[in-house]
C-alpha cells in the first residue's frame, strides 16, 4: 500500500498508509532504522458501546497537508458513529518528536463519551527481540526501549497532561495478537511492564458536548536514553504540544520556496505541487546528508529489500533540484556525505545506508571467473556533474576546496583510466540496475562529468589536467556518435556489448533514459541525432491509454501490468520518464505553442499525485493508481527541475516577444519620422 503524508525533520520520519495508519518510524536517520518493521500502528475510536479501527469501511477520509507545510490535515468522518475527527500530524522541525492533535466533533446532537486509542507495535531497530515497554509514573507516560533507542508516549487534553489509560503486553508470541484487541471493549488493563516482543495501546477519554468538540494532543518523543526522552518530554510540556505544532507549520512555510518568478502563471495545482514536492523531498533527506530514494517498507514484500538507501545517482539528481530551489545547505551536506561514503575510492559502489556504510547489493564482484567492478558508473559521474552545478550556482570556493580531490580529481582520473580502446567507458551496470554493458546514459553522464572536472581543474589552475579531461570528453562524444548510433534505424542504442572482434553488439530497445544525450552529454538540442532519437522515443514509449504518460523502456517487466498490448502499453508510465520528455520539449521550444506539451506533462503529474501531493514511482496504465514505492524522491525532484526549467524558458520567450515588439515599434517610429 503506497505511503502518504510523510512528516519528518531529517532525524525522525513518520509515514502513513492510505488508511491513515502509521506504518514506518525511522530514527535516528531518515531510512535507518525502521522501528515498526512495517507492521501496522492502529488508531481506533470507541463511542456509545461501538468501536471502529481506522481501517473500518465506515470511515470517509481526506488526507492532505496544511497549505505549504509539513503538518497534515486529515479529516475522518464516520456517520454510523456520528463523529468527525480532524487530525494534525507533525514532526517538530527541530526536536525528534512526533505529534498528533485530534479534534473530535459530535454529529448526532447529543453529549458523547468518546475514547480514542493509539496502538504502538514497535520492533526497535527492526526486531522485537529484547524490547521493553513500561509505564513511567514519574512522567505519567509509556516508555518503549531497547539498547540506545527510546520512545516515550504522552499526551495532554483540555483538562490534564499524562496518560492514565493504557495496556502493555506481548504480540505474535504464543498466540497473542497484541494489546490492540484490549481496546475494542473500550477498556485497557494498565499492565505496568512487559519485555520481549511487546506492544502497547494508549487510550484518551474525551467528553464531547452535543454538536460541540473536544481535543487531545498526543506525542512520541525519541532519544538515545531514558533521561534524554524525559528531558524532551519536559520541554514539550513547558512549550506546549500545540504550540510546537504551530511553530513547525510556520517553519515549513518559511522554508519552502514559493517566490519563483512566473510561478503564478502556472495552473494552481501545478504550482501547488511544486511547493509540495520541495517539502516531500525534505522528508526523505537525512540531516547528515544522505538523500534516500524512498521510505516505503511494503516494497520489501516484492523483492526482499527496500528503497531506504542512498543511491549516489538519485541523490545527485535530487541535489540538483535542491540547487535549483536555492537549498544550498542541503546540497552541501549531500556532497559531504558522498565524500565520506567514497572512503578513499575513486568511484561509488552500488548504494549506501543513511549512516554512510555500504548497503546491500546484487552486483557481483566476479563474472565467469573474472574480477569486475560492481558499479553503476553513472553514479560516480552524476555526483561530479551535480557538484559543478552547485558551484556554478553558489560559488562557495571554501566548500569546494576540501572536495576537489575526493569528488573531482580522483573520480575524473579514474574515469579516464576506466575506458576501452575507443574511448568509451568500460562495462558497468545500468541506471535501472538490470544489465551490464556500455550504456548510452552512462556515456552521456560521464561526458558531463569530464566537462565538469575540466572546468574545476581550469579554475584551480591545473591547465594540463583540464586539457586531459576535455580531450577525454571530446573523444567520448565522437565514440558515442560513431559506435552507439544505428544509422539504419536513425537512433541511438541503449546499450552496447563489446564483442571479441572489437566491435559492439547494440541493444536497440527504446529507453527513456537516452534523453541524457542532451541533458548531460551536451549534444546541441538542434542536433539531428538528438531530434531523431527523441522522436523515436516518443513514438515507442508513449502509453496510449486514458492514463497516458511515458514508459521507462519497451516491454518493461518491473511491476508490469499489460503483457498483451505492449504496442499500446510498452510499460507502466513513470513520473520521471514523462518529465524527461518535458525537459526535451522545454529545451527545444522556440515558441509558446511548442512549450504547451511540457505544460501538459506538468499537469499530468499533478493529476497523478495523491490528494496530499505525493508522487509515486510509477502508475497503473489503465487506472492511474500508484504502483511501487510512494513517495519516490526522484519523482518529486524531477518535477521541481522541470517547473524551474519551464518557467526559465517561458521567461526567455516572453523577453524575446517583448524585444520583437519593441523592435517593431521602433521601425514604425523610424518610418513615421522618415
Amino acid at each position: 500500500m503506497p505511503r502518504d503524508i510523510p512528516v519528518g525533520n531529517g532525524d525522525l520520519l513518520i509515514t502513513f498508509d492510505r488508511l491513515y495508519r502509521v506504518r514506518d518510524i525511522y530514527y535516528p536517520h531518515v531510512g535507518q532504522y525502521n522501528h515498526t518493521d512495517g507492521y501496522v500502528q492502529r488508531f481506533g475510536v470507541w463511542v456509545d458501546g461501538k468501536f471502529a479501527w481506522i481501517e473500518d469501511a465506515g470511515w470517509k477520509r481526506s488526507m492532505a497537508y496544511e497549505e505549504d507545510t509539513l503538518v497534515t490535515r486529515v479529516v475522518l468522518r464516520h456517520d454510523t458513529l456520528g463523529l468527525e475527527i480532524t487530525c494534525s500530524d507533525a514532526v517538530d522541525f527541530h526536536e525528534p518528536a512526533y505529534f498528533r492533535r485530534c479534534v473530535v466533533r459530535d454529529l448526532l446532537g447529543k453529549d458523547r463519551d468518546v475514547r480514542l486509542f493509539m496502538h504502538w507495535d514497535l520492533s526497535i531497530k527492526g526486531s522485537p527481540v529484547g524490547d521493553t515497554a513500561n509505564y513511567d509514573p514519574a512522567t505519567a507516560s509509556l516508555v518503549v526501549y531497547k539498547d540506545d533507542t527510546y520512545f516515550l508516549f504522552n499526551a495532554c487534553d483540555e483538562n490534564k497532561c499524562g496518560i492514565d489509560n493504557w495496556a502493555i503486553g506481548t504480540k505474535r508470541v504464543r498466540g497473542a495478537e497484541g494489546t490492540w484487541r484490549d481496546a475494542e471493549d473500550g477498556q485497557l488493563g494498565r499492565n505496568a511492564i512487559s519485555q520481549g516482543s511487546v506492544d502497547c495501546t494508549v487510550g484518551y477519554n474525551l467528553q464531547v458536548p452535543a454538536r460541540g468538540s473536544a481535543h487531545v494532543t498526543c506525542w512520541m518523543a525519541a532519544g538515545h536514553s531514558h533521561s534524554e526522552v524525559k528531558q524532551l518530554n519536559q520541554r514539550i510540556l513547558e512549550v506546549g504540544a500545540d504550540r510546537m505544532i504551530s511553530r513547525t507549520a510556520a517553519y515549513w512555510k518559511l522554508w519552502a520556496r514559493k517566490d519563483l518568478p512566473g510561478l503564478e502563471k502556472l495552473p494552481a495545482r501545478v504550482a501547488d505541487l511544486f511547493v509540495r514536492s520541495q517539502l516531500v523531498l525534505r522528508t526523505q533527506i537525512d540531516n547528515q546528508g544522505a538523500i534516500i530514494a524512498a521510505n516505503d517498507s511494503d516494497i520489501t514484500q516484492f523483492g526482499g529489500d527496500h528503497y531506504s538507501y542512498c543511491w549516489p545517482r538519485d541523490g545527485a539528481l535530487v541535489a540538483y533540484s535542491l540547487i535549483l530551489s536555492g537549498q544550498s545547505e542541503l546540497s552541501r551536506q549531500f556532497f559531504r556525505f558522498c565524500a565520506r561514503a567514497l572512503n578513499g575510492n575513486p568511484y561509488f559502489l552500488h548504494k549506501y545506508n543513511p549512516s554512510g556504510e555500504l548497503a546491500s547489493s546484487w552486483h557481483p564482484w566476479m563474472i565467469e571467473g573474472q574480477r569486475v567492478l560492481p558499479i553503476q558508473q553513472d553514479e560516480t559521474s552524476l555526483v561530479l556533474w551535480a557538484l559543478r552545478k552547485h558551484f556554478e550556482s553558489f560559488r562557495d570556493v571554501e566548500f569546494i576546496k576540501s572536495l576537489y580531490q575526493p569528488l573531482v580529481v580522483k573520480p575524473a582520473d579514474w574515469i579516464l583510466a576506466y575506458r576501452d580502446i575507443n574511448g568509451l567507458p568500460k562495462q558497468s551496470w545500468d541506471l535501472w540496475e538490470e544489465r551490464r554493458g556500455i550504456h548510452l546514459f552512462t556515456v552521456a553522464t560521464t561526458i558531463g562529468a569530464l566537462r565538469a572536472a575540466a572546468a574545476f581543474a581550469s579554475e584551480f589552475g591545473e591547465m594540463d589536467r583540464a586539457q586531459r579531461y576535455r580531450e577525454g570528453a571530446d573523444r567520448m562524444v565522437a565514440a558515442m556518435r560513431r559506435h552507439l548510433w544505428h544509422p539504419e534505424q536513425k537512433r541511438f542504442c541503449r546499450m552496447a556489448t563489446p564483442q571479441p572482434n572489437g566491435s559492439y553488439r547494440l541493444d536497440m530497445t527504446a529507453d527513456s533514459a537516452n534523453y541524457a544525450i542532451f541533458a548531460f552529454a551536451g549534444l546541441p538540442i538542434t542536433d539531428p541525432m538528438v531530434a531523431s532519437e527523441m522522436a523515436e522515443s516518443q513514438k515507442r514509449l508513449t502509453v496510449r491509454t486514458g492514463v497516458g504518460g511515458y514508459a521507462r523502456y519497451e516491454r518493461d517487466y518491473y511491476h508490469q501490468i499489460e503483457r498483451d498490448r505492449v504496442e499500446q502499453v510498452p510499460g507502466n508510465p513513470w513520473a520521471i520518464c514523462s518529465l524527461w520528455r518535458a525537459q526535451y520539449v522545454i529545451a527545444k521550444a522556440t515558441s509558446f505553442e511548442e512549450l504547451e506539451e511540457a505544460r501538459g506533462l506538468l499537469e499530468w503529474c499533478s493529476y497523478r499525485a495523491e490528494e496530499s501531493g505525493v508522487l509515486a514511482e510509477q502508475f497503473h496504465p489503465h487506472t492511474g493508481e500508484p504502483i511501487s514505492v510512494s513517495p519516490l524522491t526522484w519523482s518529486h525532484a524531477t518535477y521541481v527541475m522541470v517547473v524551474v526549467e519551464y518557467l526559465s524558458k517561458l521567461a526567455q520567450l516572453e523577453a524575446g516577444e517583448r524585444n520583437a515588439q519593441s523592435h517593431a515599434a521602433d521601425l514604425v517610429t523610424d518610418n513615421a519620422e522618415a
